[in-house]
């Protein structure tokens, strides 16, 4: 059995709600646990990323970066950094904003840095855009074309009703696609 975490940080309900699909997209994968971890928690205890075999990493991107819940779970983890003791694990990132851009890919590259600075081996999103292909651009996967992980976009309101169905299918299949790059890579952390 391999063991993901979801951490991630919402003030809305719109990146929480990004993450539950992404955990279910893992979850859809045989031999594979999946556990939504809030970075507040996590931030109270870093130890306990070392249960897991991999980690996909959630944040709103404000003001062109991760939240400060967020920040502040990455710094809890200096201790974990010193050490090296999330080395080789398997790791990717997701964010959201309310507009296409928003400078999400500054979000994406800070949590990219922070996992290799952890030394962990980076999962980026490898779903072709399917708007080229004549899929109807709101129900695209990967409708905002990025690569270096997720990108979804929140419009106002309720989180169940913030985003097109694009971006909740892009969700499922990125977690369901990190799933299974962990069942090819990841050792049980029993045996690390």
């Amino acid at each position: 059995m391999k063991r993901i975490a979801v951490i991630f940080h919402s003030a809305h309900g719109h990146t929480a709600h990004i993450a539950q699909h992404i955990a279910l997209g893992s979850s859809r994968e045989p031999d594979i646990e999946v556990e939504l971890l809030t970075s507040e928690d996590v931030a109270q205890n870093p130890n306990a990323t070392l249960d897991f075999n991999g980690l996909i990493l959630g944040s709103p991107t404000y003001l062109g970066g991760v939240s400060a819940p967020f920040k502040a779970f990455m710094d809890a983890t200096g201790g974990i950094w010193r050490k090296q003791q999330l080395k080789g694990k398997l790791a990717a990132g997701f964010t959201v904003s309310s507009l296409p851009a928003g400078d999400k890919q500054s979000t994406l590259i800070s949590l990219f840095t922070f996992c290799m600075q952890h030394g962990m081996l980076w999962a980026g999103n490898p779903i072709l855009p399917e708007q080229h292909t004549g899929v109807p651009y709101d129900e695209a996967a990967n409708r905002l074309g990025s690569w270096t992980g997720l990108m979804a976009q929140a419009g106002h309101g309720s989180a169940a009703d913030a985003f097109l169905p694009g971006d909740i299918r892009t969700a499922q299949l990125f977690g369901q696609l990190f799933a299974q790059s962990l069942q090819r890579l990841a050792p049980n952390p029993s045996t690390q």
